[in-house]
């Protein structure tokens, strides 16, 4: 399996390359007056608005440095009725990619219930990499608030 590996503060994570629809630079993005935490705004997408999270600050509270390394990860995410749809992940160091076997990733045994999309762990010879099951990474209420708002926009 391919994986594409990003950071959160100092900690190294995985996505599985077959869930990116496409990873772009930081663009611009449109901030949305109140949104849940997390939410890092709008971007343009091959025309179209697309909604982004900030990985960083759903996970630590900070949002993530504007670095040259900085992407936006596009990917497919579920909708309440399981429709596919676009959504933006913000992550540091989002550049290099990564191939391992399933079977390489172990479970870490500890499971936080804030953080359901925190998955198995693999070491290699710079620490720990665990992997992000992003179907998981939105809150109901948030991918509703998300999904429900970018309805209307498109209508």
């Amino acid at each position: 399996m391919l994986f594409l590996l990003f950071q959160v503060g100092h900690d190294r994570f995985a996505i599985e390359a077959s869930r990116v629809v496409e990873v772009v630079p930081l663009l611009e993005l449109k901030r949305i007056p109140r949104a849940p935490k997390g939410v890092a705004g709008l971007f343009n997408y091959r025309g179209r608005p697309v909604p982004a999270v900030d990985v960083s600050e759903l996970a630590l509270d900070k949002p993530a440095r504007e670095c040259l390394s900085t992407r936006i990860i596009v990917i497919h995410y579920p909708d309440a009725a399981g429709n596919r749809r676009l959504l933006g992940l913000v992550a540091e160091q989002a550049t290099c990619l990564l191939r391992r076997e399933r079977g390489d990733f172990a479970d870490p045994s500890v499971r936080i219930r804030a953080a359901p999309y925190l998955g198995p762990v693999m070491m290699d010879s710079q620490g720990v990499i665990q992997w992000i099951h992003e179907q998981r990474l939105l809150a109901d209420n948030v991918r509703d608030t998300l999904f429900s708002e970018l309805s209307k926009l498109e209508n």
